[in-house]
């Protein structure tokens, strides 16, 4: 290794140039004893490759970032495992850097020793980040009519570009912002939003879910016909978050599962009251009733009692049903013939 006095004099001639600012020249311009090559950009998690031209009359030549010595010659200064020599002759000078990160941005300087004068060679790394969401909104859950934000923020270089989106289900809720305000949220806007982050290199999108609490709502009872010692059943269907309970009852009496022969099944959305043998007693009127954390609703039913057709009535035939005006006749035929049998014996005495 040379002299480190000797190493540490040309990197101050360095450091000492790029603290007073280089003159930009272009890179082919040979006349010029500082020089400054045109921007390099790489990505992060790249290798980047800083090469600096020699000559015959160099003596000693260094790579500098900073106010750190890099590479005397053959001899590495530097203790990051990522820079190492690629190329050291009298055409070039060429170390790399890899796996790059943002801190590795910023100037370097190639300081050349020729028998005559210094000269330095100077460039600027930019780093490329893509973009990371670093700070974004949880899983929430809220009451329908609350007021919600959502927040998205990320990192990178470029700055990255923030937009959201409801995606399940599908809408035109958006926003090109990092906040995302809703007022007085309906359980249309319950799902999932999409947070998207881009910039030149790349995008990073991750999902936040809203939950919409409300009360029950129920659709309207269909009255039901069964006969006499029949299966029978009424169907009770409610939309409410949290899912609701239900409740039945007969009249004013509320009923228990498996109380005088009925039963109930419950689902998430779906109630069954069943009767797996009807009586007279079952006949009636009866009120569904669904229950959650913010209210309730309910809806009645009656069960009413169907006749089925007697034997008499099925040997009768359809004559055995006439039209109003059909009978009264039959009536009145019948009723003079029985007049005139009555009276035919005393008017035969004439």
């Amino acid at each position: 290794m040379k002299n480190p006095v000797y190493w540490a004099v040309l990197g101050g001639m360095a450091i000492l140039l790029m603290e007073q600012g280089l003159p930009v020249r272009s890179q082919g311009d040979s006349q010029s004893d500082n020089k400054v090559m045109d921007n390099i950009t790489v990505r992060q998690g790249e290798t980047v490759f800083l090469r600096c031209a020699q000559g015959d009359v160099v003596t000693h030549t260094a790579w500098l970032n900073r106010s750190s010595i890099l590479y005397a010659g053959e001899d590495k200064w530097s203790v990051d495992p990522r820079v190492s020599l690629v190329t050291l002759n009298q055409e070039e000078f060429t170390i790399k850097i890899e796996n790059v990160d943002m801190t590795d941005e910023g100037q370097y300087v190639c300081a050349v020793q020729t028998s005559s004068r210094p000269r330095t060679t100077s460039v600027h790394v930019l780093v490329q980040v893509p973009p990371k969401i670093i700070n974004l909104s949880r899983d929430i859950v809220v009451n329908e009519g609350s007021n919600v934000t959502l927040m998205c923020q990320a990192s990178g270089k470029p700055e990255p570009s923030i937009t959201w989106k409801l995606i399940s289900p599908s809408a035109d809720l958006a926003s090109d912002d990092e906040y995302l305000e809703i007022p007085s949220i309906t359980r249309q806007r319950a799902g999932t939003y999409e947070c998207t982050a881009v910039n030149d290199i790349d995008a990073d999108v991750q999902t936040v879910d809203i939950t919409v609490n409300y009360a029950p709502t129920v659709s309207e009872g269909r009255d039901v016909g069964v006969t006499l010692g029949q299966r029978g059943e009424l169907e009770c269907e409610a939309d409410a978050v949290p899912v609701a309970d239900f409740e039945w009852y007969k009249d004013d009496r509320r009923i228990f599962n498996g109380f005088e022969g009925m039963e109930f099944v419950n689902t998430a959305s779906l109630s069954r009251l069943m009767f797996f043998n009807v009586s007279e007693g079952d006949y009636g009127n009866y009120t569904c009733v669904a229950i959650n954390k913010l209210g309730s609703s309910n809806t009645s039913f009656l069960l009413y009692v169907v006749i089925e057709p007697t034997s008499s009535t099925l040997l009768q035939g359809p004559r055995a049903v006439q039209d109003g005006s059909g009978g009264a006749m039959g009536v009145r035929s019948h009723t003079c013939l029985l007049l005139l049998l009555v009276f035919l014996p005393f008017l035969l005495r004439f």
